[in-house]
């Protein structure tokens, strides 16, 4: 017998609506899983594109490696995915495990997900397997009602707002041009001219952003800092933001994100770029992600100036990792997996680094600069959860 549900979950704000459809899947005993699977497809729709976060239930034995398959019937294609190896040729897609999600015991589950375009209808997935087990009862998700111009960056002020999360905030609701509420204006280690404000000036949605007017020198520090909810998403912090700015990133260490780290003597696990690219640096002992070699550089990014662009990361306090994710891509350079990498995160867990294990209890949006050089950043569409969020 087969099961066949389908839950729709409409998201629907001023001017797009953001569709959340899931389906659940029935399954059917076949080789390779088992007794059968079962699976939950849950989409984040737009005009133009859409994110998927897909979860199979195995029924059946353990597997110690997996795929998934599934074929569309329209013209949607895959731009990159998260926890798993995804594949597209024409309208057939796979999804092969990751080596630390592999091992799936009976009753339990693998979860990916995806972002993708389209045009037309947007219909779900046909011929969805797991390791060649088909899992039917699909269904078809709702069209959106937005109009054809919306896109992802005229979604409500903190766009798709997962279940997950702790908070989604697009400053939407500070009244005045000082930050308040969870916010606060902070300046750690010493102050200068640098300011933080809310401003209607520019904006990735709705019509208010964080703006950091950051300066060089060390005496210039200055964050929007919250201070109280980053307890609720331990002991695995997943972080996603819009940043926009108008200088290039410096050749010196400069901050744009830091988190006070209680179990290393309230120092900042710090977010920002160094060598012109992205960078992770560790202030209890200065450790950088990548290293600051030319071939560790190469694999970070390089954060253009004058466009919003979607930053995403996620710090694991118990394990000790950090996965971090550009307009919806996993940056190589930037993600610290436990196993030393030369150039990657070989510095970062030499000596008592491999035990680094982050107490994370505030977050602060802002700049600190340790040498010069002057630049104008804006922060919007904020978001703090217990999972992964996407752009």
């Amino acid at each position: 017998m087969y099961v066949r549900s389908i839950r729709t979950l409409a998201l629907v704000a001023a001017a797009v609506v953001a569709l959340s459809a899931m389906f659940v899947f029935g399954s059917r005993p076949a080789e390779g899983a088992g007794a059968g699977c079962t699976v939950t497809y849950q989409v984040n729709q737009w005009s133009t594109g859409f994110t998927a976060d897909v979860t199979v239930t195995n029924n059946g034995p353990a597997v110690s490696a997996w795929t998934a398959t599934w074929s569309w019937t329209g013209n949607q294609q895959v731009t990159s995915g998260w926890n798993a190896q995804l594949s597209q040729s024409g309208q057939q897609v796979s999804a092969a495990s990751e080596p630390y999600n592999g091992s799936v015991a009976s009753g339990a589950t693998a979860g990916f997900g995806f972002q993708a375009t389209y045009s037309g209808t947007n219909s779900a997935p046909a011929n969805f397997a797991f390791n060649g087990v088909p899992c039917s009862g699909i269904g078809t998700p709702s069209s959106p009602s937005s109009s054809p111009s919306t896109s992802p960056s005229s979604q409500p002020s903190s766009g798709p707002c997962p279940a997950s999360a702790v908070f989604c905030d697009g400053f939407e609701n500070q009244t005045s041009s000082a930050p308040s509420g969870r916010w606060s204006i902070v300046t750690p280690s010493c102050s200068g001219i640098g300011t933080a404000a809310i401003t209607t000036a520019q904006e990735h949605s709705g019509v208010k952003s964080l703006e950091i007017d950051g300066h060089g020198t060390y005496c210039n520090h200055v964050f929007a800092s919250d201070s109280t909810d980053m307890a609720t998403a331990a002991p695995t912090w997943y972080v996603r933001f819009w940043m926009k700015h108008t200088a290039p990133l410096p050749t010196n260490h400069t901050t744009f994100l830091a988190m006070n780290d209680s179990a290393h003597g309230n120092t900042d696990l710090r977010l920002g770029a160094q060598n012109g690219a992205l960078m992770w640096n560790r202030q209890s002992d200065d450790a950088t992600l990548p290293d600051q070699s030319p071939a560790g550089v190469a694999q970070s990014v390089v954060f253009p100036t004058g466009a919003w662009e979607c930053l995403e990361f996620s710090v694991d306090g118990a394990g000790g990792q950090i996965h971090t994710w550009y307009n919806g891509s996993p940056v190589a350079g930037l993600t610290e997996d436990g196993v030393s990498t030369p150039d990657v995160d070989d510095q970062w867990l030499s000596g008592t680094g491999a035990s680094w294990r982050p107490q994370l209890t505030d977050l602060k949006l802002g700049w600190e600069n340790y040498s010069s050089g002057d630049d104008t950043l804006w922060f919007d569409d904020v978001v703090l959860s217990t999972s992964r969020i996407g752009c």
